[in-house]
Order: C-alpha cells, then structure tokens, then sequence
C-alpha cells in the first residue's frame, strides 16, 4: 500500500507542475492566437496519459532506478569485491559498469531518438540517425566512466570540465559547419528522463560508498561529463566522416 500513497501523492504534485504549462498553452492558443481548438476530447485524453505517465515514471525512479544505481556502486566498491588494496586501477568494474550504463542508458533515451530522427529528416538522411546515436550514447558512456573515476581519485571536477571544453572550441574551429549546432544540442538531449536517474544515484553512491568523499562534493557532477562529452563524440564522428568522404574521392 505504500506505494499507492507515494502514486497518489506524485499524480497530486504532477498535475500541480503540469498546469502552469497547459495554462499557457491554451492561454496562447485562445488568448493570443485567437484560435479555437476543435479535438478536446484526444487533447483531453493526451493530457491524462501525460500526467499519469509521468507520475508513474516518477514513482518507479524512486522505487526502481535510484535504489538500484546505489546499491551496484555499493556492491562494486565493497572491499570483499575489489580485487586489491582500493587503488584506483582496482576499480575497474565500476568504470566498466559505469560506461555500459552511460552507452544503454542514452541509446535508449527517448529525446535522442526523436532529435537524430529529426535531424536525418531535415538533413536528407545526410546524418545516419543510428550513427548519431550512437556517437551520443559513446560519448555519455567515455564521459560517465572519466567521472567515476574522478569519484574514486577524488580530482576537482572544474580540472576535467575546462579541459573538456578546451577540446570543445578546437574541435569547433576544424568540424564541419553543419555538425556543430547539432553536437552541441547532443549534450542536452543526452541528460533526460531516463539517464539522469541512473546516473545520479550511481555519482551519490560512489560518493557515499568511497573513503573520505563527500555524496554533496563529488556524487554530483556527472551529468556534466554525461553533457560534455557527447559534444566532442559527435563533431569527432562527423570529422572522422569527413576525412574517410575526402580520403575516398582521392583515391578514385
């Protein structure tokens, strides 16, 4: 029965976040635009699904996804496991584990999906909308694996940012034009509904389950790599892509 009252209560608060948005919507729609909407009903049923969905979504992260990201970086950093002493070269598991949930995570990541469908769309499947993904869910998992190890070495996290996004401009300066708005909007659309959970509870629970880190200090900031890195993936695919077109033209 508990988690009936944790659904009531999330349904409460979901619908409670979900109105300033219908609101303006509609207020738009029959204020400023001064157009009727003639499907109520399926824009009606469409909403409930929303808010129902999203409460559900909610509830499961809580019960699910935050307990089970916690517990494998409790699990992979028990001493009985760690092969040695707890240097860092003894975790590897965890940076193993850490870079399959990053690449799973963000392949299944709805957002993804709908921007690399978008963007083969309107680029006359010029951008392979799997080679996209895939770029993206390599650069989560890369970046999601130098964390966790930044986790257990306990290194300043703006060290590895700033030099992150050094690579980020010179990257810019050489990448192909066309790419480079949609790598940069590949960081966004990586950290959503489904790898921000994951990846959250894995940070505070390698934070919590090392020696001497704070859950506060250093279990927060992967989704910065999970952000940083998908940007240098996809502009390093596209020039990749670039060099193998070139190398092939010259070779005819």
């Amino acid at each position: 029965m508990d988690w009936l009252t944790a659904l009531w209560h999330t349904l409460v608060d979901t619908l409670g976040d979900v109105v300033p948005i219908v609101a303006v919507l509609f207020g738009f729609q029959l204020g400023v635009l001064r157009q009727r909407i003639s499907q109520w009903r399926p824009l009606l049923l469409g909403l409930g699904c929303v808010i129902l969905g999203l409460a559900l979504f909610l509830v499961g992260l809580e019960q699910a996804l935050f307990p089970l990201g916690e517990l494998m970086a409790a699990q992979l950093t028990a001493p009985e496991f760690l092969p040695g002493d707890g240097a860092w070269w003894h975790y590897y598991w965890v940076y193993l584990f850490a870079f399959a949930v990053g690449f799973a995570t963000t392949i299944a990541e709805p957002s993804l999906i709908a921007v690399a469908m978008k963007a083969s769309e309107v680029s006359g499947n010029a951008i392979h909308p799997w080679g996209l993904r895939i770029a993206v869910a390599l650069g989560v998992a890369l970046g999601i694996a130098l964390g966790s190890y930044r986790i257990v070495v306990g290194d300043p996290l703006h060290w590895y940012i700033l030099g992150g996004y050094l690579v980020v401009v010179v990257q810019t300066r050489f990448a192909p034009q066309m790419i480079i708005p949609l790598a940069y909007d590949s960081g966004g659309v990586t950290t959503s509904t489904v790898t921000v959970p994951l990846v959250a509870a894995l940070g505070l629970g390698l934070a919590s389950a090392i020696p001497g880190r704070s859950p506060l200090l250093d279990g927060f900031g992967l989704i910065a790599f999970a952000s940083l890195f998908p940007i240098i993936t996809v502009m390093g695919y596209a020039q990749l892509t670039l060099w193998l077109h070139q190398r092939n033209q010259r070779t005819r």
